[in-house]
């Protein structure tokens, strides 16, 4: 079963990375929840191609995806994909997005897979096998502390309604890290995590879809997952810290430091609009 998941998961992620290659030159746009929420017809046939492979291969199971929601059956057996994942770096053509697919049974991720076609990298792992790339065992890195390390992170689609909230964030771990890095694919900078290229990752504002794969891909190489306030990682809590296991004390205790200024500045914010409005 587990090799069959497996063949599955990489016939539909290549499937998919095939559609982002062929779109990349002819990328037709729309609008989702807002102006900066894309959709494109990538999105769109490469989350089709895949539900596709899956169905023909397991007709029972489960769908939870990006553009087209949950399916209305219920099974032990789910799906949650994400078709393009950097959906506003493939409608400008900056080379950072990809396709993430995880699989899980009865609640708990066993399989995730991302690929980046146009790199010709695929990242997958499976629950208790370790993580890989191309074919290769793949591990976190070995920084030990905030000021040696690289993070990555992001902004919410509600970033400018929210963004003294999130920015306050950022002013705090950019004065203890390295660096920090906005990649723009949530699903990326997991499996790059994965891989050693960078240290730590947090984000506010995700969906399962976003970190499905990335999250197994992170604990299979050793690294941390959760919660933001360290506890067990809820898929749909949408905010999510993964680092390798190192750094993971360091960034919760950051982010517990920045969030009440966090919370004061956003509440400033609203009482401003609300005066103006």
């Amino acid at each position: 079963m587990n090799n069959e998941i497996e063949q599955v998961a990489l016939r539909a992620a290549r499937a998919a990375g095939r559609i982002h290659l062929k779109r990349l030159s002819r990328i037709n746009i729309s609008r989702k929840s807002n102006s900066i929420d894309l959709v494109t017809e990538a999105d769109r046939e490469s989350e089709a191609a895949i539900i596709e492979v899956i169905h023909r291969a397991f007709p029972t199971h489960a769908i939870l995806a990006e553009e087209s929601g949950a399916s209305a059956h219920q099974s032990d057996h789910r799906w949650i994909i994400d078709p393009l994942d950097g959906t506003t770096n493939f409608a400008h053509g900056y080379p950072q997005f990809c396709v993430s697919i995880a699989y899980e049974r009865r609640g708990r991720v066993q399989f995730g897979v991302v690929f980046d076609a146009l790199k010709k990298e695929c990242f997958i792992a499976q629950r208790g096998q370790g993580a890989r790339l191309n074919g290769k065992p793949i591990r976190v890195s070995t920084t030990p502390n905030l000021c040696a390390a690289l993070l990555g992170s992001g902004f919410a689609y509600d970033r400018r309604e929210r963004r003294r909230f999130y920015l306050c964030f950022w002013e705090e771990i950019m004065m203890r890290a390295q660096g920090i890095r906005r990649s723009g694919s949530a699903a990326l900078d997991l499996a790059y995590l994965a891989a050693g290229r960078i240290d730590g990752f947090w984000e506010f504002g995700l969906r399962p879809w976003d970190v499905a794969a990335g999250a197994i891909l992170v604990d299979e190489a050793r690294g941390c997952v959760s919660n933001m306030d360290g506890s067990e990682l809820d898929l749909a809590g949408a905010n999510i810290l993964a680092t390798n296991g190192r750094l993971h004390e360091q960034l919760i205790e950051a982010i517990a430091q920045a969030r009440p200024e966090a919370d004061r500045r956003h509440a400033e914010m609203l009482r401003e609009t609300k005066a103006s409005a």
